[in-house]
């Protein structure tokens, strides 16, 4: 993994607290794993509300956790008084998403001053044995002097 300069030396804390005001993450179950400078670990158990109709994984749920991962990946690095936003992403399911959880891990790339790019990939975990699904490529911009705005 790549060396990166943390700003905020209580990014944890800070990327704790905007993932708990996620209503819809919650609203999914899914919970943060593992932290570090760049990096976003995200999990997520199976349940019949989050499938499609063949029972796997619905693709927006894929999708929302690639997003997620990225984007609290680059979190990690921005300034106390800082926040980031997903610009866009390019999502690509591999396979279908099957068993009983999803990890979804997000590692940035390059944080630049304005775009910081990052990737995802997320896997189904069944039996213990990880299968990659989807992967993701996403650009975040920096918001430097702008804070989540708590509410």
């Amino acid at each position: 993994m790549a060396e990166f300069t943390v700003k905020d030396p209580d990014y944890r804390q800070r990327v704790y607290d905007s993932f708990s005001r996620q209503q819809f993450m919650e609203h999914l179950g899914a919970r943060l794993h593992e932290l570090g400078p760049g990096f976003c670990e995200i999990h997520l158990d199976y349940a019949p509300h989050l499938a499609q109709q063949h029972g796997y994984f619905h693709g927006g749920v894929i999708g929302t956790l690639a997003d997620n991962a990225s984007g609290y990946a680059s979190y990690t690095l921005m300034g106390r008084e800082d926040s980031v936003l997903t610009v866009e992403y390019k999502l690509n399911l591999l396979a279908p998403g099957t068993g009983e959880k999803l990890i979804s891990r997000g590692t940035v790339i390059r944080p630049g001053r304005t775009l910081i790019v990052s990737r995802s990939e997320v896997f189904s975990l069944n039996d213990n044995s990880e299968k990659l699904c989807a992967t993701a490529l996403v650009t975040l911009m920096a918001l430097p002097g702008r804070p989540e705005q708590v509410k």
